[in-house]
């Protein structure tokens, strides 16, 4: 499978099956993810995967979706201020790090047969409070995981190249 097929076939997965993942599998995405470039390598990220229902409960509660809830997996993506690397005026780029981190994930969970979605509207200090994380990691993101159910994928509108591409400056 080429990259542009890979990055096709990845979309917001919403309908989870009750299959469990594989650990194997999980620690495959992270493999990947751990791989991802970031500002002077300092790979400012950690990642808690949650597998156990009590704890996934918990956290749902901090974004009370239904289909949510349902995902097997939930990883929680948290950013490490602490380690990150900061840009001259001061722009931490450990979001950005996080996302890169994730995004190669997500991809991942493709060619693996999974599916995944970035959950960004979720009360992140509920979260925090609920993994009793320390005050200079971030939740910066929720991805549940699971194998998709056969009629998941959504239409996928995407605009056109020209409407989202300046050449030598901006020109839209």
């Amino acid at each position: 499978m080429t990259f542009v097929d890979l990055a096709a076939q990845r979309y917001s997965l919403r309908k989870f099956s009750e299959k469990d993942v594989e650990e194997e599998k999980i620690l495959q995405l992270f493999e990947v993810a751990r791989l991802a470039p970031s500002a002077v390598n300092y790979q400012p990220f950690h990642f808690i995967v949650i597998t156990d229902p009590a704890l996934k409960a918990k956290v749902a509660e901090g974004y009370s979706r239904e289909w949510f809830s349902k995902a097997p997996v939930v990883i929680v993506a948290c950013a490490d201020h602490e380690t990150s690397w900061k840009r001259r005026d001061g722009k931490d780029h450990a979001d950005i790090d996080v996302a890169i981190a994730v995004d190669h994930l997500t991809l991942a969970a493709v060619e693996l047969g999974l599916g995944t979605c970035w959950v960004c509207a979720f009360d992140a200090a509920h979260v925090h409070r609920v993994l009793e994380l320390p005050e200079h990691l971030e939740v910066v993101t929720m991805i549940p995981l699971g194998y998709p159910l056969d009629d998941s994928r959504p239409l996928k509108k995407r605009r056109e190249v020209s409407e989202l591409v300046s050449w030598n400056g901006y020109n839209l």
